[in-house]
Order: C-alpha cells, then sequence, then structure tokens
C-alpha cells in the first residue's frame, strides 16, 4: 500500500538545495516561520506537517519509521532525492531515522530537544490515555510550560496563546498515534551508525529533553557537535529565533569549520572533545555461526522462542513499570513462573493476529469478572485503556458482564474499575 503524502510547503529558489525542518509533537510548520526568512536565501527550505497537525489530513501513523517512510514518499514524489534535515524532537526522531535508514538521501542532520529516547513508554501510552478520554484539552493547556521557560510565556502571551491552539486543533487519533510511535522509538544501541555530519542543539533550559539527553546524543553520535542556547526551553526554534537560524546557516553551509563560540550572536556552543575516535571497520555481512549441513534441517525449522515477542508484548500492554515490578519481585520460586506467562500468555496467546487488542482486552476484562479476579481486573483495566478502549466502552464491557457472569461480580468489578479510570484519566495539574 502506498504511504499517504504528509501535507507541506516550499519556501526560497527552486534552484537551490533543498533543507528541510521537521515540527515537534503537537505543533505545525509554522513553528519554523522566524527562520524561513534567513535560510530562504539560500536553500529551497521544505515545512511539512506531522499527519492531523495544521490541518493535515488524519492518518494516524504509529512509529517514527512509518513517519520516515511518508516523509521519503512525499519527496519522492515531487522529485527530491538529497536534502539537509532538522527536526525539532519527533522532528529530530525522524531525521535521526532518516540518517539510519537513509544515509544516502542525507547530506548533512540537526537535531533538536531530541533524544535517543523521548522519556518512557509508560509516560507517553499514559498520555494518549489522557487523550483518549479528556480530548486534547488538558495537553494544550499544559503546553506552553513544557515548551517555553516562564519568563518568556509571561513575556509572550499571543505566542503562548498561538500554541495552546495549536494543540487543540490536533487530530487525537493523529496525536494518540505519535505518542505511541514515541513510545516505541529507541535507537541508543544505534547512534555510532549516523555517519552524516549532525549539529546536536539544545535550549539550556528544556526539561522535556534537555541538556543531558543531547550529551548523550553527540556521545554516540561520531563527529557530532553540541550547541547549548542560553535562556531557552524545548521550543528553542520559537523561544530564540535568531541565534536557532544562525546555528542552523553555519552547520548546513560550513559544518561546523568556523569557531564554536561567536560572541557578536550571543550564543553558546559546547563541542565535545575530539580525542583521537576510532573507526570502526564496515561490519561484515558474515555468519556469526557456522552454517548446519544440510542433513540437520530441524535447526532451520525450529520455532523462535516466543518469550522475546511475549515481553514485547507484555511491556506495551501492561507497561514497563508494572512489568519491571513483577520480574523484580521473582525469586527462585516464583521466576519460572513469569517466565511462563510471558512466553505463552503474552508471546503465544497475547502476540496472535487473529484478535486485535482491543478485542482481547474485552475478552480478559469479561474472563476476570467471570472468575473474580479484581486485583488482575486493575491492572487490566488499565491496559485496556493503553490498547484504546475507552471509559464508555469498559463499562459497556462490565455492563455485558452483569448479564452472563451475574450482577454481584459486575459490583465488585465496577467499583475496582472506576476506581482505576479516575486515576488514569485524570489530568495531571
Amino acid at each position: 500500500m502506498k504511504s499517504p503524502a504528509l501535507q507541506y510547503r516550499f519556501d526560497g529558489p527552486e534552484d537551490a538545495p533543498v533543507l528541510i525542518l521537521g515540527p515537534s509533537l503537537g505543533t505545525t510548520w509554522h513553528m519554523w516561520d522566524r527562520q524561513v526568512p534567513e535560510l530562504a536565501k539560500q536553500w529551497r527550505v521544505f515545512r511539512f506537517d506531522l499527519p492531523g497537525h495544521g490541518g493535515a489530513p488524519a492518518y494516524p501513523a504509529g512509529s517514527v519509521t512509518e513517519l520516515a517512510e511518508r516523509l521519503l514518499a512525499t519527496l519522492d514524489g515531487l522529485g527530491v532525492q538529497r536534502f539537509g534535515y532538522a527536526g525539532c524532537a519527533l522532528g529530530g526522531a525522524i531525521g535521526a531515522e532518516l540518517a539510519l535508514r537513509r544515509p544516502e538521501r542525507l547530506a548533512s542532520l540537526t537535531l533538536i530537544a531530541a533524544s535517543p529516547r523521548f522519556g518512557t513508554a509508560d509516560e507517553f501510552r499514559q498520555r494518549g490515555v489522557i487523550v483518549r478520554s479528556n480530548g486534547l484539552d488538558p495537553i494544550a493547556r499544559t503546553s506552553p510550560e513544557r515548551w517555553f521557560t516562564q519568563g518568556f510565556a509571561a513575556a509572550q502571551p499571543a505566542i503562548t496563546e498561538w500554541a495552546v491552539q495549536m494543540v487543540r486543533t490536533t487530530d487525537p487519533g493523529c496525536y494518540i498515534a505519535a505518542c505511541e510511535a514515541l513510545a516505541s522509538f529507541d535507537i541508543h544501541a544505534e547512534l555510532g551508525r549516523i555517519g552524516v555530519p549532525t549539529l546536536v542543539l539544545v535550549g539550556s533550559d528544556d526539561q522535556v529533553t534537555g541538556p543531558a539527553e543531547a550529551r548523550t546524543l553527540v556521545a554516540g553520535i561520531p563527529d557530532a557537535r553540541l550547541a547549548v542556547v542560553p535562556g531557552a526551553s524545548h521550543l528553542v526554534p520559537v523561544e530564540q529565533p535568531a541565534a536557532v537560524t544562525d546555528l542552523l546557516v553555519r552547520h548546513f553551509s560550513t559544518a561546523w569549520q568556523q569557531p564554536a563560540y561567536d560572541s557578536s550572536t550571543g550564543q553558546m556552543a559546547v563541542v565535545v572533545p575530539q580525542a583521537s575516535p576510532v573507526v570502526a571497520a564496515p561490519q561484515q555481512m558474515s555468519p556469526v555461526a557456522e552454517i548446519a549441513p544440510a542433513a540437520q534441517p530441524e535447526a532451520v525449522l525450529d520455532r523462535p522462542d516466543p518469550y522475546d515477542a511475549g515481553i514485547k508484548v507484555r511491556r506495551e500492554v501492561l507497561g514497563d513499570a508494572h512489568v519491571d515490578r513483577a520480574l523484580a519481585q521473582a525469586d527462585e520460586f516464583s521466576g519460572d513462573f513469569q517466565e511462563f506467562i510471558t512466553r505463552y500468555a503474552w508471546g503465544e496467546i497475547w502476540d496472535r493476529p487473529g484478535l486485535d487488542r482491543r478485542s482481547r482486552s474485552c475478552v480478559t476484562l469479561t474472563a476476570l469478572v467471570a472468575g473474580g479476579h479484581l486485583d488482575e481486573l486493575a491492572f487490566h483495566t488499565r491496559a485496556a485503556l493503553r490498547n484504546g478502549l475507552t471509559p464508555v466502552e469498559i463499562k459497556e464491557v462490565l455492563l455485558q458482564a452483569a448479564v452472563y457472569c451475574g450482577v454481584p461480580a459486575a459490583n465488585s468489578a465496577f467499583k475496582v474499575a472506576q476506581q482505576v479510570i479516575r486515576e488514569e484519566t485524570t489530568p495531571q495539574e
């Protein structure tokens, strides 16, 4: 199936090299408005909106890989083959994905307010539960405090209100899918394979993906440079537009051959020392073990151990925190049971393609009501919310269970589910 094209716009000379600017979650291409006039003097600036953002068609994309593929499909349709790329937060994740999967397309890269992993999977899936239950208004109202320093938000009420409205008008389903994309994004182990010239740029006061995450990127990406912009938080291109513009111009035009600090602009760049880096030889696609003789076909036909798939599904459904607690509490007595349910309940059953996870949650909730397993009903109610069921749909499942499992059982189940739903869907102030 052909990937749907992204909503985009061009600025700058048609014959200039292409420079792509990627947006953050909840923003539109307008977050780059104050960079475009200067950048468009040298480049053909390409901006795009994430699905369901800024009025773009609402085709949710649940992974960073899929977003990168949609961007490439859009560029292919326009005849754009090679380009520079700068992206903020989720937009930066897309840039890193391009550098890893399609490095031949990328001339140079800037990662802004980015990280090899954005928080925890639980945090983003919990945000999806909040949006599914309450809409985007709670997220929109708290966006300025995540995106801007207090002083900037107070001094720029118009920009603050613009930020709130930008989030509020995003398609909720696409926002939830983007949260899922960030929840599953983790390139810690792959940073060393990013080979394009890379600038990592971060606001000094960013509390979302701050200087610590930026330094992790620089430490892992060969020959990457770090620029820390004073007096800026997460949406540093909006809060400090002149400094960001200057850094982008210098990086994309000179590959950081100029000094790291320019007193005339007032920005600060911290460069990681070049301590005689050891360049690893290209990995050869040689086998790590001998090929089995033809007389032993069973080695080829063996089924993969379902444990790996099981632990992945278990974490996605129940959350890292819950699974980490269960595994940490396992000892010599209970460890085999934890391995058993991971391999067979999660790896064999929950990972089967015959039912989607919403349907499996409905079946599981009903079975737990019937059995009176209220402790497990609590964490599977949380799992149902993460799997996409709304509180109204969970209520309907419990009402159905009251008919077929008994009113007393459903009465107890409603009390448990009501408490879990209240905890999970109440926005944190």
